[in-house]
């Protein structure tokens, strides 16, 4: 078989591999929010963000290792075995009876989450550097893994329960997700053929590690930090989101996360191409830009709030002699007072889709006939009531153009390495790798905390918008300042330019 069939097949049994281990790192998002929805156990908010993340958190902290385990012995040997070794505590977590059990089988199962650092290097040695970020970006696609668990696994945990008369068929989930991992380990190795990068000048593992010490790649890794670890947090946070700021049962929840996930993990090959056609800069530019907007728009929760408005008061005093909904009469004078709407009060006037904040301004009397009132007393209190859907649809419809945004950031930021770091792919990629996965790690127990804190979901976007404002800040003080190095005279002009 020729090079070129070789890397083909690699690729595409890579890629296959990567979504079954995706699919499996994801399975707590859906499971431990269906033990709490039924009873099954009682878990706080920031509880279940602990055991959301903690596979994201073993997932992420072996990505270095087996980045340089991957550059070294090459990663046909290190897939095969890390898909094998999860499968084991897979398994294990169908026998967890306690919080503790669930903690420590997650940690286990986690180390799944490290396929991404095995894959990305395994496949940069197989394509040339003109073809790596296409190469990448439809490895990536991978990711789309998270919305097999999302859309798939409440219909397979109704049917595993008999639609929740026997809860504790829960049990046979891992058992499935671990067989899946076992199955994808033999057709791996039947399709794949080892390689592993050329360094040979490379002798020591501090030399291995010596890219660390570039802040560029810190800088990688807070990208990445936003645009995979906040898409391995959201692809399992939105689920208790929807079903607790819409109302929605766990397999409707699961199947709007998934209009989340789906897009951005498939997308990532789209990114790929766009970072190899115009550069992984500026699509990055691009990228936390609609991050920072969408973000910013999703801030807003849904909320009816009731502020003091424009009260009647009385400008000549005397006896009141008449109040209805339309006005009040204090002798001979008439004072028009404003009622709730006529469409505020239909029954479901209010579900009817809304984009934008709905207000209306009311007048409640606080006098009655009969009484005497004095010059410039309240005769009808104020009220402003401010009404803001947050419309499901709109909302998704948010949430998927920051999810289709992600899935191009992922390939963009990995389109870097191969570039800045030909000879140390596994590492970097490892690295950055982390950063990201701790951000899935992280960012399940932040928006866990910060509900428990002020019981506003949409808390999770405030941190979402300062995250990206944060990056876009960074990257374009990077650039002005590689501008004013390199190109020093051309700098000068703009800068004349923008202040004439």
């Amino acid at each position: 078989m020729s090079d070129r069939a070789k890397a083909v097949s690699v690729l595409a049994t890579n890629t296959l591999a990567f979504t079954v281990c995706f699919a499996c790192w994801m399975m707590n998002g859906v499971l431990i929010t269906f033990l709490v929805e039924t009873g099954t156990f009682r878990w706080t908010e920031s509880q279940m963000g602990w055991l959301i993340g903690i596979p994201v958190l073993t997932g992420s902290l072996v990505r270095l290792p087996l980045g340089i385990l991957t550059d070294k012995y090459g990663g046909r040997h290190v897939f095969g075995a890390l898909m094998l070794l999860s499968a084991v505590f897979m398994y294990m977590m169908s026998w967890a009876n306690s919080y503790a059990q669930f903690a420590w089988g997650s940690l286990g199962f986690g180390i799944v989450g490290g396929s991404f650092a095995v894959g990305i290097a395994y496949t940069s040695v197989w394509f040339s550097k003109e073809r790596q970020g296409t190469a990448l970006g439809i490895f990536g696609a991978g990711n789309a893994g998270s919305a097999l668990t999302s859309m798939g696994a409440p219909f397979v945990l109704r049917y595993l329960t008999d639609h929740g008369t026997n809860i504790q068929g829960w049990r046979n989930l891992p058992k499935f997700y671990a067989a899946s991992l076992v199955l994808m380990t033999a057709i791996f190795y039947a399709f794949t053929y080892n390689k592993k990068v050329e360094d040979g000048h490379i002798t020591s593992l501090r030399e291995r590690l010596a890219p660390l010490n570039n802040i560029r790649v810190w800088r990688f890794g807070l990208y990445y930090f936003l645009v995979f670890g906040g898409f391995v947090a959201l692809a399992q946070w939105l689920i208790p989101y929807y079903v607790n700021a819409y109302l929605l049962p766990v397999t409707t929840a699961g199947l709007m996360a998934a209009i989340f996930s789906l897009p951005s993990g498939l997308v990532r090959a789209l990114g790929g191409w766009m970072s190899d056609h115009w550069g992984a800069r500026r699509v990055m530019y691009w990228i936390l830009g609609a991050c920072l907007v969408c973000s910013t728009l999703l801030i807003v929760p849904r909320m009816e709030m009731t502020l003091p408005g424009k009260g009647v008061m009385a400008t000549v005093g005397g006896v009141v002699t008449a109040v209805n909904e339309q006005e009040i009469v204090v002798g001979e004078k008439h004072y028009a007072v404003r009622a709730m709407p006529k469409e505020w009060e239909t029954p479901g006037a209010q579900e009817k889709v809304m984009v934008f904040p709905k207000r209306a301004f009311v007048q409640t009397p606080v006098v009655n006939a009969g009484d005497k009132v004095v010059k410039k007393q309240l005769l009808a209190a104020g009220t402003t009531v401010i009404h803001f859907q947050a419309n499901v649809w709109i909302f998704t419809a948010l949430v998927f153009v920051v999810g289709f945004s992600m899935g191009i950031g992922k390939a963009a930021v990995y389109r870097h390495i191969p570039d800045y770091f030909p000879t140390a792919v596994g590492v970097v990629g490892g690295v950055v790798g982390v950063i990201g996965g701790l951000g899935g790690f992280f960012c399940p127990i932040i928006f866990g905390y910060l509900l428990e804190r002020t019981g506003i979901w949409t808390t999770t976007w405030m941190f979402f918008a300062g995250l990206a404002a944060l990056c876009l800040i960074w990257m374009h003080l990077v650039i002005q300042r590689m501008m004013r190095k390199r190109e020093p005279q051309l700098m000068r002009e703009i800068e004349a330019n923008l202040t004439n």
